[in-house]
């Protein structure tokens, strides 16, 4: 009876191991199809694609533009083929309106956005910036001939063509301007040599390239904002290590050497201090 008593207790020891040994395999295989289909990171997924998708209007000199022959060029075209560059991936430029830039990011039609995107505490609410790469002024612009608006409180009752989503909009409507809705920096120049707005509100690195390609278009600056504006790459939420590379990227082409060439190119000077 001994005999059999032990025989009993050894095979169930074997089954108990044996158990406790199948449960801790099925354990692991647990863990590992979890971990297999955990999601990729922005970095991870646009390097696993071979490409940044990048947002960008293509019609916003000196920024984004098309040159004679019809190549996407410009400062943050070019910032953004470098950036793209070092962290690995190929640029893919989508290019779409100004007021469109933020809803195609909302629906991730691109992964970042380069175009001159100023840092305020109303985008921080919903979207991450890189480190800014362009600082800049806003300039209140007129026809040459004009005579009565000489500042921003005299935009009261005049009609100031402005990018609804744009920064710049604020200051023309906080000086009582009426609003009049346009597609960016070109056609609001357009409107203003046709004496269809009084005045737009826009950046002063704009006008500088402007005035240098047609240094006889017939409009003037007559005021210039104390407060300097700081542009970044917008990216949606979440994107904690593509920020972290293209960061990277940008503080690596400024020790270089590669930003300084690049801004001069365009405007003749650092544009990020």
């Amino acid at each position: 009876m001994k005999k059999i008593s032990l025989l009993v207790m050894v095979l169930l020891v074997s089954m108990v191991a044996s158990a406790c040994g199948n449960s801790k395999d099925n354990n692991a295989g647990t863990t590992n199809s979890t971990s297999g289909s955990k999601a990729q990171t922005a970095l991870e997924a646009i390097k696993a694609s071979g490409k940044l998708r990048i947002g960008t209007e293509g019609t916003y000199a000196p920024f984004t533009y098309h040159d004679k022959d019809g190549k996407l060029t410009g400062f943050d075209v070019e910032i953004a083929q470098e950036v793209s560059k070092r962290i690995g991936v190929e640029p893919e430029f989508v290019e779409t309106q100004w007021d469109s830039l933020i809803a195609g990011l909302d629906a991730k039609r691109f992964d970042t956005v380069f175009n001159e995107v100023s840092i305020t505490d109303e985008r921080k609410e919903k979207y991450d910036f890189s480190d800014p790469y362009i600082v800049s002024k806003a300039v209140l612009i007129v026809p040459e001939d004009n005579t009565d608006i000489k500042t921003f409180a005299d935009l009261k009752g005049k009609k100031a063509g402005q990018s609804l989503t744009s920064n710049l909009t604020q200051i023309a409507k906080d000086n009582g301007a009426e609003i009049v809705s346009t597609e960016g920096f070109n056609q609001a120049i357009d409107l203003l040599t046709a004496k269809r707005i009084d005045a737009t509100v826009n950046d002063g690195l704009s006008y500088l390239d402007l005035k240098k390609q047609k240094p006889d278009a017939p409009i003037k600056v007559v005021d210039t904002s104390t407060d300097a504006s700081n542009s970044a790459a917008l990216f949606n939420k979440g994107a904690d290590d593509l920020v972290a590379a293209v960061n990277k990227a940008l503080a690596d082409m400024k020790s270089d050497g590669t930003y300084l060439k690049i801004s001069e190119k365009y405007f003749g000077e650092d544009v990020s201090k």
